[in-house]
């Protein structure tokens, strides 16, 4: 998985994230908040998985 320095720091993040603007502005109104915290929740697991992976 590439990785992406944060800012002025150590940290690493994925090259691949999740964007969330489309939840909450631009594509008209926003979505039911358990669907988004729903997605949120998913990602975090696939993510936590994948890293377990490799």
């Amino acid at each position: 998985m590439q990785k992406r320095k944060l800012g002025n720091s150590n940290l690493e993040v994925s090259a691949i994230g999740l964007g969330c603007m489309g939840m909450s502005f631009s594509y008209g109104p926003p979505a039911d908040k358990g669907e988004m915290l729903s997605t949120f929740s998913t990602s975090t697991a696939l993510t936590r998985t994948c890293q377990l992976r490799k």
